[in-house]
């Protein structure tokens, strides 16, 4: 456990850190029974969990996406629910829609019935499929934590988890996500190929007998206590100035951009930037048993909230140059600075 100072937190919420550390290596180590490697990525769906925020995973066919967050919400013990998207997927697909019903009276009435998204953990797979009207609602979903059917509005049960995947390498039939949407996503976490080892470990592992069933780790209410208990970590001063200056690094229009990013990039990120740095930070240092924000979460959560808000130019695109490397360059010359 850090050594970090507890007097700015509560007895209590010193106690539910340590437990909170104790939770992250318990669910790790379930994970692992059946998850190979991705050590980075299954940190980084914790913090995006503890921090209230959606994930977008980014990645090959292939890499146990889909596997990876099936099994995380069953050690969770929360209710989970896939959602295949597709072009012919309307609105109604996942947020439901009234039904004629017959009652034993033999009179007619609509009855709501609920869609997929009413559920803890939503797994929208390949969700750059789907048709603007489909991702709206889910747009919706995912920002106000309720739906809007025919008029009425119906609240999702909490804990909410939005965890999409996406296929960067397939283009054929898919529709890009708007700006507006990518923002509502906490992390854009990029899943890679494992090394050597671990893909002799996968093929051992997985041609073998059956799947372990793994322990359930923390129900819902759990789940919400520690969420509130992440938002009341302290951040000391100058680590709120360093997201805020680093975000608006990012903005060409603005004097904080530094001379060779204007050109290379269009468009900056948006105060959600900001919150999101912040929140990921609390949710690191918790998980890490710190009882304070430190720099290090600042910058270990830099690069998959900001890599998807940094909208590059064509100018980047020729140069070779991906929204990935120009946030390692300002993290980088701003870690120097400070």
């Amino acid at each position: 456990m850090s050594v970090t100072s507890a007097a700015d937190l509560e007895t209590d919420d010193v106690k539910a850190i340590d437990e909170l550390g104790e939770v992250f290596q318990r669910l790790k180590n379930e994970l692992g029974k059946i998850i190979v490697g991705q050590n980075d990525v299954i940190e980084r769906l914790a913090i995006c969990l503890f921090a209230r925020g959606h994930a977008l995973l980014m990645g090959v066919p292939g890499l146990a996406k889909t596997l990876l967050i099936s099994r995380l919400a069953e050690t969770l013990s929360l209710d989970f629910s896939r959602i295949q998207f597709t072009p012919d997927l309307m609105p109604m697909d996942i947020t439901g829609t009234d039904i004629l019903q017959e009652t034993p009276d033999g009179r007619r009435v609509f009855e709501f019935i609920k869609g997929p998204l009413f559920a803890n953990v939503v797994l929208a797979d390949e969700i750059n499929r789907a048709p603007a009207k489909t991702q709206a609602a889910m747009l919706e979903a995912m920002q106000e934590q309720r739906i809007t059917v025919v008029g009425k509005t119906f609240h999702l049960p909490p804990p909410f988890f939005v965890l999409a995947t996406q296929n960067p390498v397939e283009q054929e039939g898919t529709y890009p996500l708007p700006e507006a949407q990518l923002d509502r996503f906490m992390f854009l976490i990029e899943v890679d190929y494992p090394n050597r080892d671990e893909e002799i470990r996968i093929a051992r592992s997985t041609t073998g007998g059956t799947f372990p069933s793994l322990q359930h780790v923390l129900n819902g209410q759990q789940v919400i206590r520690f969420q509130e208990l992440v938002r009341r970590v302290p951040v000391p001063e100058h680590l709120y100035e360093f997201a805020v200056d680093l975000t608006r690094r990012t903005r060409p229009n603005t004097p904080e951009a530094p001379t060779w990013l204007k050109p290379l990039v269009g468009w900056g990120a948006g105060p959600r930037a900001v919150q999101y740095l912040i929140l990921g930070a609390k949710a690191r240092a918790a998980l890490h048993g710190s009882y304070m924000v430190r720099l290090e979460d600042v910058l270990e959560v830099a690069q998959p909230v900001l890599t998807h808000r940094v909208l590059t130019t064509f100018a980047a695109e020729s140069e070779g140059l991906s929204s990935r490397d120009i946030v390692k360059r300002l993290v980088d010359e701003l870690s120097r600075e400070r």
